[in-house]
């Protein structure tokens, strides 16, 4: 069975929508564009592209073969379709808050998070090298349980195209039944976010529920807003530093590792380890942060 490929019927919808939020933004309604920012984004959005295209010539192969050790045989029934909504789901789940922890996969993930402005142009700030660095294995069990995998690949851009509107700060909230089941402008915004309360938080796709079960839900506080980007900004819309940066970064501390610990946790610890003691990882930000506002007689403004 062919499958269409949800993303290409998208982006024309996706050209429309930045176009209502760029008269928004002329209305006055908050939102914010920054020029180069925008077509930083719209480039590697357009880069992507071409590695996405390996999904068929490369990745169909890898897939099939692992679905040739199927435990089941699934077909096209309706009820398949609702099955790897949820699988496919809490698998994009787990490579997302992977993504987030392993700075191997980190360095493939990184650019998506590099804009400090976010609107729906961020959306579309994808990764060169997710295929190179094999973040797609997250989702090989979805063959090993049987799906076809035309279909798991349509679900996969299912949910690629439901991430393009959470991207804005058009919408403040949803109503409170969709808040606590889908991902949404709220939940993701706390997501992009550099503040210590909100980093490594809401790694949904389509479903929030996933990040309430395993604890990684934080809530978008109006009294704090979310300030965008990545712990050390850029500063440079050059795509090959957007897309490459945290690689080089990443084998130069490799190159300066001096034990065999030291060069594996530099490629599978957090991002910001280092062997000598000088990076702050996430963990680290939290707990500084959370030193700061408890210290007794002292009032902690918001960060």
């Amino acid at each position: 069975m062919t499958l269409p490929d949800p993303v290409t019927y998208a982006i024309p919808l996706f050209g429309l929508a930045i176009f209502a939020e760029l008269i928004a933004m002329r209305l006055g309604r908050g939102i914010a564009y920054e020029p180069k920012d925008a077509a930083a984004s719209l480039a590697m959005g357009l880069g992507s592209l071409l590695p996405g295209a390996l999904k068929w010539p490369v990745l169909y192969y890898a897939f099939e073969w692992v679905r040739g050790f199927a435990l089941f045989d699934i077909g096209y029934q309706w009820w398949a379709f609702v099955a790897v909504f949820f699988a496919e789901d809490f698998c994009y789940y787990w490579f997302h808050r992977l993504a987030h922890e392993h700075r191997l996969w980190w360095a493939s993930h990184v650019n998506h998070h590099s804009s400090q402005h976010y609107n729906l142009s961020t959306a579309l700030r994808q990764t060169w090298t997710g295929q190179v660095a094999l973040t797609w294995i997250c989702w090989l069990p979805l063959s090993l349980i049987g799906f076809p995998t035309e279909l798991i690949f349509f679900q996969m851009g299912v949910s690629l195209v439901y991430q393009f509107w959470i991207h804005t700060e058009a919408i403040h909230r949803m109503p409170a039944w969709f808040e606590a089941v889908f991902n949404t402008p709220s939940h993701h915004r706390v997501h992009h976010a550099t503040n210590p309360r909100y980093l490594d938080a809401n790694y949904a796709g389509i479903l929030i529920v996933w990040d309430r079960l395993f604890g990684t839900f934080v809530p978008e506080d109006d009294a704090e807003p979310c300030r965008y980007g990545i712990v050390k900004n850029l500063g440079s819309f050059n795509l090959g530093v957007i897309a490459f940066h945290e690689w080089v970064a990443l084998a130069r501390d490799f190159a300066k590792a001096r034990t065999w610990r030291g060069r594996l946790m530099t490629l599978f610890g957090p991002p910001g380890w280092r062997e000598d003691g000088t990076g702050s990882t996430s963990a680290d930000i939290r707990r500084a942060w959370t030193q700061r506002r408890t210290q007794p007689g002292r009032t902690q403004p918001a960060e």
